[in-house]
């Protein structure tokens, strides 16, 4: 589950720490030219390929979005492989990678983002399905509390955003501290929108372009408050950057070290975890410059071949990743079969 109270990076090194301590056989005489350990200094990682696999009925498709939950529960959004006899876009696995269940058919050939928010007491999944154009919610064990399509009230420059539901398609959510949400329209025209609880459009933040303030396929957001004042980070994936705003929308600058294909984010303590399409996962302070660059496997054409070329300890396209609650990194990467690999913190 990921956390962003107020660790500062002590902390968070003592977190890796002690989950390495946890996990003896990585020990610090883990070898400096070894394929499978990645990062520089205090953020070194043991890579673990695969680490979650699903059942022999179901087969992946592209992995995408990723949560845990408070009970350690992880959830991962997949569109679910040809040949596969279940369809379920959402399947489920323990703390210790077994897995649990599966769900989702409704997602099937659209399992994209996934979020997970705490709401009075009670887990809900956050879904953005790229093959429907739809964002839904749903409680843990996949019971649909509301679905929503494009906002066709959106307006911007007061013109309006969509003139048809085709013109949009959800890519990620955050939320908001006083319980909306925003939604990054990075599949459709780009734009970044606030919506309420309820699923019904409020402000459109963010239109499309390259300039301040100007998105192209905004495909992920999240709610940093490592600086203090909550801020909106937005991934502007199309501008192979990192954008900040107010939660009203107001630029604030930009965060372009390291940066090439920036896909979602995420924060524990002071760090931010950046999974890149372009072949990597980078680690971001809060000054904006880059703490680690893990399993850089750029520049790559593995994309849809075969597994025994992959190579280990690199990436070829990490889509999503989190913050596991026992200090490991997990990451979903874009390949037509699907791969999750876990990233265990190597012990000083």
């Amino acid at each position: 589950m990921d956390s962003t109270g107020p660790l500062d990076r002590r902390a968070f090194v003592r977190t890796m720490t002690a989950a390495a301590a946890a996990m003896p056989a990585l020990s610090a005489l883990a070898a400096a030219d070894d394929p499978l350990v990645t990062g520089t200094g205090d953020f070194r990682f043991r890579v673990e390929h695969d680490w979650l696999v699903p059942p022999g009925s179901i087969r992946w498709g592209d992995t995408h979005g990723l949560a845990q939950d408070k009970a350690g529960r992880i959830y991962v959004s997949h569109t679910v492989g040809a040949g596969s006899e279940k369809k379920d876009a959402i399947v489920v696995f323990g703390p210790d990678g077994k897995f649990l269940s599966s769900w989702g058919e409704r997602f099937a050939g659209g399992g994209h983002g996934l979020d997970l928010r705490e709401e009075n007491g009670v887990e809900y999944l956050y879904h953005c399905d790229v093959n429907r154009r739809k964002l839904a919610k749903t409680t843990l064990d996949g019971t649909l509390v509301w679905e929503v399509g494009a906002p066709l009230a959106a307006k911007a420059r007061d013109q309006a955003c969509y003139a048809n539901e085709g013109e949009w398609n959800p890519t990620n959510v955050a939320f908001s501290p006083d319980g909306d949400v925003f939604v990054g329209d990075g599949y459709g025209k780009s734009f970044v929108h606030r919506l309420g609880a309820d699923g019904a459009w409020k402000a459109t933040l963010t239109t499309p372009g390259s300039a301040a303030g100007e998105t192209s396929c905004p495909h992920g957001l999240w709610v940093d408050t490592r600086r203090g004042e909550p801020t909106l980070l937005v991934a502007d994936r199309g501008n192979h950057r990192l954008q900040r705003f107010t939660l009203e929308g107001k630029h604030l600058g930009f965060e372009s070290e390291g940066m090439r294909q920036p896909c979602h984010l995420k924060t524990r303590g002071d760090v931010l975890l950046v999974p890149d399409l372009a072949s990597v996962v980078t680690l971001v302070g809060t000054d904006g410059k880059v703490l680690a660059s893990l399993g850089d496997g750029h520049p790559t054409t593995l994309r849809g071949k075969p597994r025994a070329e992959y190579i280990p300890g690199k990436f070829i396209h990490p889509h999503g990743s989190i913050f596991l609650a026992d200090g490991s990194i997990l990451v979903a990467e874009w390949v037509p079969d699907g791969r999750i690999t876990r990233l265990v913190p190597v012990k000083a």
